[in-house]
């Protein structure tokens, strides 16, 4: 089965139901020898704007534009 195939099923259940399934799927998830948990000490890259060059800038830029800046 597809996530499109069942996600219009789960949507329609009640609250108490998708609160089930969430719990159900993230102790599957964190059962599986592929997904590794973060270590307490470990430095993990990001991927962030902040070291990007002018990043900062062509934002300000984009907002302006778009007149969301003050």
């Amino acid at each position: 089965m597809t996530l499109s195939e069942i996600l219009p099923s789960a949507l329609l259940l009640p609250a108490v139901d998708k609160l089930r399934l969430i719990r159900y799927l993230a102790v599957d998830i964190d059962n599986e020898d592929s997904v590794a948990p973060l270590e307490h000490g470990r430095t993990y890259a990001l991927q962030s704007p902040q070291f990007e060059d002018r990043a900062a800038q062509m934002l300000l830029g984009v907002l302006e534009g778009e007149g969301i800046h003050n």
